[in-house]
């Protein structure tokens, strides 16, 4: 019998001991995977295209000559169908409303303790679509349950009543005709009108300010 050859993850950071310890996180996590390392955007591009494709990112956000925002969408137009996890020290709204909007499906604070980054990688992978950073880093101010209604267009109410019944973004994309790459950035945004982290809590918060 053919064997199935195993999903390859990407780590990329240009510091090789966060990456090597990034690496020796995500194989605790996916013990069968093949997890590959880069330290430059042209490694990153060269060992995701030579080879399967991988169905996970993890990237650092700044490198050396590197653009981050074209970088994320130049990988998310390749790679439609893979998790894109960006992971940096710069963790302000604007920087991760930025990065959201290009494509990525998590953002993670450099500073996260292992033990809830690991978790947070494994729930991207699932399919959820999620923001974790310290406490201290505003990800949006805490505004009123009206200026929250006020807040949402249609659109995105649409979005936020699929979200809620635990649908992927592929399911909603196809309920709402819209594509999947226009639901990750309502998602995004309703993570962060709500302050939420994750998309079950974005659900369970508009749920009790009756938003749905």
């Amino acid at each position: 019998m053919q064997s199935v050859p195993a999903e390859r993850i990407l780590v990329a950071d240009d510091h090789p001991v966060f990456r090597d310890g990034m690496c020796r996180l995500v194989a605790s996590a996916f013990p069968h995977a093949d997890i590959v390392e880069a330290g430059s955007v042209d490694e990153i591009l060269a060992l995701a295209s030579g080879g399967a494709a991988p169905v996970l990112f993890i990237l650092d956000l700044m490198f050396p000559g590197m653009d981050p925002l074209a970088t994320i969408a130049a990988l998310r137009g390749q790679f439609p169908t893979s998790s894109l996890i960006i992971i940096s020290m710069a963790d302000d709204a604007e920087t991760i409303g930025r990065v959201m909007r290009q494509g990525a499906d998590g953002f993670i604070g450099k500073a996260i303790p292992s033990d809830a980054m690991v978790s947070a990688i494994k729930a991207v992978r699932s399919g959820d679509t999620l923001v974790l950073v310290p406490e201290t880093a505003s990800i949006a101010s805490p505004p009123t349950a009206r200026q929250r209604s006020q807040d949402f267009t249609p659109r995105q109410r649409d979005v936020l009543s699929q979200l809620a019944m635990g649908k992927t973004n592929k399911e909603i994309g196809r309920q709402l005709d819209i594509s999947p790459f226009t639901v990750r950035i309502h998602v995004s945004a309703l993570l962060r009108i709500l302050g939420a982290h994750t998309r079950s809590e974005a659900a369970e918060k508009a749920n009790a300010l009756g938003l749905q």
